[in-house]
């Protein structure tokens, strides 16, 4: 990977174009201001939730994660409280696992498990560090306690793929109304990952490898 003096990062071959700084990511929005990404807190309410990859005890085996908040982009949040509100009616809320990913957290994860069917290939980039792609599951609104579903979070066997159809009725209505309410509001389901929803055509947005404890200088933005 070639790191460039502007801030930039390019593949070798140049055809991967990744924003690492928060002054090329702020002249990138001057042309598209309304698609940069927010922190999820400004947008719905309540964000239950839990992170595995700021602490060890993930796949990786490693602190991925530091000083971490959420981010999604402008288009993913309106969708996501569209989402929110529409659970409410249920007494349920959504619970998030992860939003904006940055890009060298993707290949960290790609090192550990090199299957596109559960960790995006760097090659290609991820929706996450785009933010639009969400990892999700739900929780009662009253309490913040996730329901049952198939398997924890980062669960790479079959029993996490949609159409894995021996479990109990309460865990495939869970995982039924989390993917039906989802796909209602515009996202699209990963097949092998109960979990893992994205926007259509991510890469109308830049892939980012900006460290999340900087990512507080774009607030001013909105």
């Amino acid at each position: 990977m070639i790191l460039t003096s502007e801030g930039y990062s390019q593949t070798n071959d140049n055809q991967l174009f990744i924003i690492k700084n928060i002054k090329n990511y702020k002249k990138w929005l001057t042309n598209k201001p309304d698609s940069g990404i927010l922190p999820l807190k400004t947008m719905i309410s309540p964000v239950y939730s839990e992170v595995p990859y700021q602490t060890k005890e993930n796949f990786t085996g490693q602190v991925l994660y530091h000083k971490h908040s959420f981010w999604v982009t402008k288009e993913a949040g309106e969708k996501l409280k569209l989402v929110q509100d529409s659970l409410k009616t249920l007494g349920l809320s959504l619970y998030f696992f992860d939003t904006y990913r940055p890009y060298a957290a993707t290949v960290k994860m790609w090192k550990i498990v090199s299957d596109d069917r559960y960790a995006a290939n760097p090659a290609n980039g991820s929706g996450h560090n785009r933010g639009v792609s969400v990892d999700v599951s739900l929780a009662e609104i009253k309490t913040g306690k996730p329901l049952q579903m198939p398997t924890g979070f980062d669960n790479f066997t079959d029993t996490a793929h949609h159409d894995f159809m021996n479990l109990s009725p309460e865990i495939l209505e869970n995982r039924s109304i989390l993917k039906g309410i989802m796909e209602h509001f515009g996202f699209r389901a990963l097949s092998t990952e109960w979990w893992h929803y994205s926007l259509p055509d991510p890469k109308r947005y830049p892939l980012l490898n900006i460290p999340f404890k900087k990512l507080r200088k774009l607030q001013p933005l909105h």
